[in-house]
């Protein structure tokens, strides 16, 4: 996702009603709220191994599939944002580089990415379209869905969408029926600006748009379980780039798992660096 912005937590203030004085002296206190309880688990991580990134890849979707590496970015011929149109692309992850790209089109802006079953998944932002295509790139089949695309990933059966808000969508990947709806609350508060996504030994890990956060989702709850903190990474992308910012929108986006080797990558909007991390427990 790219332009828009949301708050990110949603907080729900609750007060008690204060008491009627019908001329008596009587009076009620106003109940007090008892603190939340903090169940969210700080994860740290590790850097095991830095590659070069395309500066020019407004990055949305990123995803490793057999051993290589696809990424999905945002832009149209008007944005400010990329200096490209949004792409599919196939990348070497030593390099950087793009091996095979296919532009979308002038008008979509491309979104979240996912594969499952040799079938590659693409959202577009505000155009309500998700592209489908096989591995060659070649565009196979196309369907519509009533909420913006942000981010995409898989559970090996079901497609798993965010729109921006505090939901997570699962979708039937032969056809895009919405099978359920699934609220993603953090301490009990309902968060937003769910952004890319990936799925990781049975838990979703999102970006939360503009932050440098990273959270752990248990699907079957909503519940997030924990939380991981890339502000020393950002840091380290804006000493290089002072454009990584959040009024640029090059923000923290992009996470991607490699099932066969364990490895874990992560990047950002335009960021010259992808990671290659270890998260704790």
């Amino acid at each position: 996702m790219t332009k828009r912005f949301y708050p990110v937590l949603i907080l729900a203030a609750a007060f008690a009603a204060s008491c009627n004085n019908n001329g008596n002296n009587d009076s009620t206190t106003p109940e007090t709220e008892a603190p939340k309880v903090n169940t969210v688990k700080n994860i740290g991580y590790s850097i095991i191994k830095t590659y070069p990134h395309d500066t020019t890849s407004y990055t949305q979707g990123l995803v490793v599939y057999k051993g290589k590496m696809y990424e999905g970015t945002g832009g149209d011929d008007s944005s400010v944002v990329s200096s490209k149109l949004s792409r599919l692309m196939e990348t070497d992850v030593t390099t950087g580089k793009a091996l095979k790209s296919l532009d979308i089109g002038k008008k979509y802006f491309g979104e979240g990415i996912t594969i499952l079953n040799d079938t590659i998944y693409q959202l577009t932002w505000t155009e309500h379209t998700v592209f489908v295509y096989d591995m060659n790139f070649k565009k196979i089949n196309q369907f519509s869905i009533n909420t913006e695309g942000w981010g995409l990933t898989n559970n090996g059966k079901e497609l798993i969408a965010s729109d921006g808000t505090s939901n997570l969508y699962f979708y039937d990947p032969h056809n895009f029926q919405l099978l359920r709806t699934q609220s993603v609350t953090m301490n009990g508060d309902l968060i937003n600006s769910i952004n890319e996504l990936e799925y990781i030994d049975g838990f979703v890990y999102a970006n939360l748009y503009t932050t440098p956060y990273i959270v752990k989702i248990d699907p079957a709850s909503g519940q997030v379980v924990g939380r991981i903190d890339v502000t020393q990474i950002w840091n380290h992308i804006k000493q290089i780039d002072p454009a990584a910012d959040e009024a640029s929108g090059n923000v923290p986006n992009g996470i991607a798992y490699d099932p066969d080797t364990k490895k874990i990558y992560i990047t950002g909007k335009k960021w010259p660096e992808l990671y290659e991390v270890q998260f704790g427990n």
